[in-house]
């Protein structure tokens, strides 16, 4: 039997997901060549938590971040956009002590966008165990991670473990995308971690090259045979991402396939946080497994065909649009 997300407390405010990690200020060169020419940046916000969560809220579910900013004008940014996209950012910290994190992107050619992080000694960085509130995790019906976090600092890695071990002990459905970022941790340092948070989750989200790096597994290893043996791991609800190809899901051991939209990609970046929000918004909704797939496939197809991280994910009445005869609302 599938793990279902626990019905919420009474309470009007309660969450439907949970989750924690650092957003930073994104800054964007906006014509194609070398940083260096940039002239300008376009400023907005990013980080995989978060876009996921501005994911769940546009398709109707409730959704909190537990987090660090700098007490600056870019941490004010952070939550303010992050407050406008409807957010509960109750359980954010402003650190006055660390700045808010940067990240740079930039394309190089049409094809190519390099992302660089200024990070290090970040507000977000310095998660620690005392920012999760047990009271907030146990109300959730959801509690979403990410790889990345556990990268951040020895106090971040103890904050996920906490709110996972939080999550299992209340029976929280625990959601992980691994995320894996070679910038912020070797293999062989991330590999016996991510495994162990996988063995604590519910539903995970990886891309092959994750699974294989959590795994062990040789290249000759068939997707089928990743997602098998991450299921073996423990969740019962495995989906591997495959980019263009679409995804594969493998639940209560029965393999779906997942079949992509085809559109034209303007930012490749997002594209994971937000397959991942339209799965676990129709989760919560109590849909069926096709419609989880279907709006998994159609968000991620939506993030991709506008600049930034978010911006392009879809609400709930715009789904459609991907299979519109006619492009033109009137």
């Amino acid at each position: 039997m599938t793990a279902e997300p626990r019905d919420a407390p009474d309470a009007a405010d309660a969450p439907d997901v949970v989750t924690l990690g650092e957003t930073m200020v994104l800054l964007t060169a906006p014509r194609i060549g070398p940083l260096r020419h940039a002239r300008s940046l376009d400023v907005a916000i990013g980080g995989a938590e978060t876009n996921l969560a501005i994911g769940i809220t546009r398709l109707g579910r409730r959704a909190a971040w537990i987090g660090r900013v700098g007490d600056d004008e870019f941490g004010r940014l952070v939550l303010a956009v992050l407050g406008g996209e409807g957010l509960d950012t109750r359980g954010a910290v402003l650190d006055r002590d660390a700045p808010t994190g940067l990240m740079v992107k930039a394309r190089r050619t049409a094809a190519a966008t390099d992302v660089r992080y200024y990070r290090a000694g970040s507000a977000g960085s310095r998660l620690c165990p005392d920012d999760v509130d047990p009271a907030r995790i146990r109300a959730a019906r959801i509690v979403h991670i990410t790889g990345i976090t556990p990268a951040l600092s020895a106090t971040a890695r103890a904050a996920i473990r906490a709110a996972v071990a939080e999550a299992n002990a209340a029976g929280v459905l625990v959601s992980f995308d691994l995320n894996y970022r070679q910038a912020l941790w070797t293999a062989e340092e991330a590999a016996p971690e991510l495994r162990a948070l996988a063995a604590g989750s519910d539903v995970l989200f990886a891309t092959e090259a994750e699974a294989r790096l959590v795994l062990g597994a040789s290249d000759r290893a068939t997707p089928d045979e990743l997602a098998r043996e991450l299921c073996a791991l423990g969740p019962t609800q495995v989906l591997l991402k495959q980019g263009a190809r679409g995804a594969i899901a493998f639940v209560d051991g029965i393999r779906h396939d997942v079949p992509p939209h085809r559109v034209e990609t303007v930012d490749p970046v997002g594209a994971g946080d937000a397959f991942a929000a339209g799965y676990l918004a129709e989760l919560l909704e109590g849909s069926s497994l096709p419609a989880r797939l279907a709006t998994a496939a159609a968000a991620g197809a939506f993030a991709v065909t506008v600049s930034g991280d978010w911006e392009g994910l879809p609400r709930r009445d715009e789904l459609r649009l991907l299979q519109a005869d006619d492009a033109v609302a009137r």
